[in-house]
């Protein structure tokens, strides 16, 4: 919500075997901050800089003293292996804790799924998908991701509406779909990942986040972000942990100027 991206139906395509361990060595560039991006992300990564991820790799570059240059791909089937993979790049900024794909860091912030409503709108006191003011609403839900599970478990499957999560966002925006579904009156409400709809909505007046801290059973809805990099790169991996222990405040503070939603690692507790 990979790259949940991003387990999530944020997951980053299916890659080929890695190179051998001896040509890995040779591949992170010490000259440039390398990442790996979608160009069409937003809120989170944009060709033209603006995504909080690109924010965060400016960051990363500068704790660094590296620039910052990018290998632009879609997120989807293939990006890790035609990015990463393929030697082009050396981080990948976003990806959820436990995929296989890459090697994680230690996770820099943990987010949610939540609510998306009128402010003023009679679903605004909702805070669970199971409450009964749900049952005749409609509900806009990306295909495939955590929430679809639980609110069929709900028995709300009739109510979905859904978009596809892995499209090509240079021509297409199913969030922005289900956010202007919401605003005009077409949805209820909407069922999105924080990350995602927290930064367009930030400043909207009449659109609320809420989150979903009480959910109970699998999957779950609250997933832990890492930066990816190559199975092999342990010390690549131990020199960004470093830099994300000493410098978690201002990762902080750049999530959340941004609108990104942050929670505690359990997913129960907002962050202030």
């Amino acid at each position: 919500m990979r790259r949940l991206t991003t387990a999530l139906a944020l997951a980053a395509g299916l890659g080929l075997a890695a190179p051998a361990a001896a040509q890995v060595a040779d591949l992170r560039s010490t000259t440039q901050f390398r990442v790996c991006a979608d160009p069409a992300n937003l809120p989170m990564s944009s060709r033209d800089g603006t995504g909080f991820e690109n924010r965060l790799a400016e960051y990363f570059g500068g704790l660094l003293d590296l620039p910052v240059t990018y290998s632009w791909f879609p997120s989807g089937m293939g990006f890790i292996t035609r990015t990463l993979r393929a030697g082009t790049c050396d981080v990948v900024i976003g990806y959820a804790q436990g995929d296989e794909l890459v090697q994680n860091t230690n996770h820099y912030y943990t987010s949610i799924y939540g609510l998306v409503t009128r402010r003023d709108g009679p679903l605004a006191a909702v805070d669970r998908l199971s409450d009964p003011a749900l049952k005749e609403a409609d509900i806009g839900v990306v295909a495939g991701t955590p929430p679809a599970t639980h609110l069929a478990r709900a028995g709300l499957a009739p109510n979905m509406r859904g978009v596809d999560l892995f499209v090509d966002r240079r021509v297409e925006d199913p969030m922005g779909e289900l956010l202007e579904g919401v605003k005009a009156g077409d949805l209820d409400v909407a069922v999105l990942w924080g990350p995602l709809v927290g930064p367009r909505i930030k400043d909207d007046p009449n659109l609320t986040f809420i989150p979903l801290l009480k959910e109970e059973g699998g999957p779950k809805l609250f997933y832990r972000i890492t930066m990816g990099v190559r199975l092999e790169e342990q010390e690549w991996k131990r020199q960004l942990n470093s830099l994300i222990r000493r410098n978690q405040d201002g990762i902080n503070q750049i999530l959340h100027e941004a609108g990104v939603p942050l929670v505690d690692d359990y997913g129960r507790e907002v962050l202030p």
